[in-house]
């Protein structure tokens, strides 16, 4: 469930987004601010909000499945930036329809998932700590190039 998760909101949704939106709504925002506004909604916005979710309600599963913490006591941790995350996913999910949102929020995303990538790097990894890994440094890359494009373009 939780790489599914992963893939739809960090691939596959933003590129069906951004498709129908250049398919369906000609001569609007160019393509790289679209690509934007997708993929902060979806990859910043929603797969956060959905994680500080599970992070609040399920603390368990982050603390033993990602971070390999077995002490209940790590749960309020674990609940604390599930609240952090639930803030931000809020923030990228609003941005949607407050447009002047987007480019604060990809800085946001960018440092945020840049920042979780590498204190990953520099721990022993288990399946889905790898997974996080790699989405969290994927994630920062491309909100840093698309935010690059968007400032380049105007």
């Amino acid at each position: 469930m939780y790489i599914a998760v992963v893939g739809m909101t960090m691939v596959v949704l933003p590129l069906i987004s951004w498709g129908a939106n250049l398919l369906f709504f000609r001569g609007g925002a160019p393509g790289i601010t679209l690509l934007e506004v997708w993929f902060v909604f979806w990859a910043f916005g929603v797969r956060l909000l959905l994680a500080g979710i599970r992070q609040v309600l399920q603390p368990a599963f982050t603390a033993q499945h990602i971070f390999e913490i077995s002490d209940e006591k790590s749960h309020v941790v674990v609940q604390e930036l599930g609240f952090a995350n639930i803030s931000l996913g809020v923030v990228g999910v609003l941005s949607l329809f407050m447009r002047d949102w987007i480019l604060p929020a990809s800085i946001l995303g960018c440092i945020f998932y840049g920042l979780a990538g590498i204190n990953h790097i520099f721990k022993k990894k288990n399946r889905t700590e790898w997974i996080a890994m790699v989405s969290d440094l994927y994630a920062s890359l491309a909100l840093l190039s698309i935010f690059v494009a968007v400032i380049l373009t105007k």
